[in-house]
């Protein structure tokens, strides 16, 4: 169920110039699952709508988000420090299908932005034990130039890395690298810029390798009633009755099979 409520900032540290690590104290960090998001509000009420934002780890009473400061509401955010306050709406969405990968080798590929939850939901493959665990659990992830959360993924499972300057890793893409590295799963999955999805889509299709991806999108009420973060369905919605999904809230999380990316 998800809450509304007055979060307070526990710290915020910047993880590169424009990549933000903030920390909150909520009430429902035991329910957040991986692939879910929070919609978050300053307290002034300076930005009119709520910013929908990944969570990158939860736990302990706290909601880890790692953002990239990309206009007004951001910048805001990335001033917040100990002390400060956020409204927060959570946690929203739905969530991979962890519990289906018992025994298969599953990646986890990440690109931009699309890393934190990649990292969130690899931390919750890992820790499963006895039966339910992953045959095996591996990091994909896409950079421009300047890596970040990469120390923390390396520490959970092994890491391949890619950059378009060829600064760090394979020089290129994401899926350059998996295919440099060799890389072998039965299930990923993705979340990242749709060329990099729609890439992936061809490899997993090629592969025979069951692909789910957590798609990104401008929203405004993050709870499925304004129809303004919708994607293109391969059947037809039953809110909207036409062959659109709504990110919100029938994913972010979907199979490759089920949207046309």
């Amino acid at each position: 169920m998800k809450v509304k409520e007055r979060a307070a900032v526990v710290s915020q540290t910047k993880l590169t110039e424009d990549i933000c690590d903030l920390r909150l104290k909520v009430s429902f960090a035991g329910e957040c699952r991986p692939g879910q998001f929070v919609s978050v509000m300053r307290e002034d009420k300076s930005c009119l709508m709520p910013r929908p934002i990944s969570i990158c780890e939860a736990g302990d009473g706290m909601i880890r988000l790692v953002y990239r400061i990309v206009g007004g509401g951001t910048e805001e955010f990335s001033c917040l420090g100990a002390g400060d306050s956020v409204t927060v709406i959570g946690p929203l969405g739905n969530t991979f299908p962890i519990e289906a990968c018992a025994g298969r080798r599953v990646l986890l590929v990440g690109g931009g932005i699309g890393i934190p939850p990649m990292y969130n939901a690899g931390k919750c493959l890992v820790s499963r034990e006895g039966d339910a665990a992953p045959a095996g659990v591996a990091f994909a992830a896409g950079y421009r130039s300047e890596t970040y959360l990469d120390k923390d993924m390396a520490a959970a499972a092994p890491l391949y890395i890619a950059t378009e300057d060829g600064s760090c890793g394979t020089k290129g893409n994401v899926l350059d690298a998996i295919r440099q590295q060799g890389v072998v799963c039965d299930v990923m999955f993705a979340c990242g810029p749709k060329p990099m999805l729609r890439a992936l889509k061809t490899y997993a299709d090629e592969q025979g390798i069951d692909l789910w991806v957590s798609l990104e999108e401008k929203m405004a009420c993050g709870i499925g009633a304004c129809l303004g973060c919708v994607c293109q369905s391969t059947d037809i919605d039953s809110h909207s009755h036409v062959r659109n999904k709504r990110i919100c809230k029938d994913g972010p999380v979907f199979n490759s099979r089920d949207v046309v990316l």
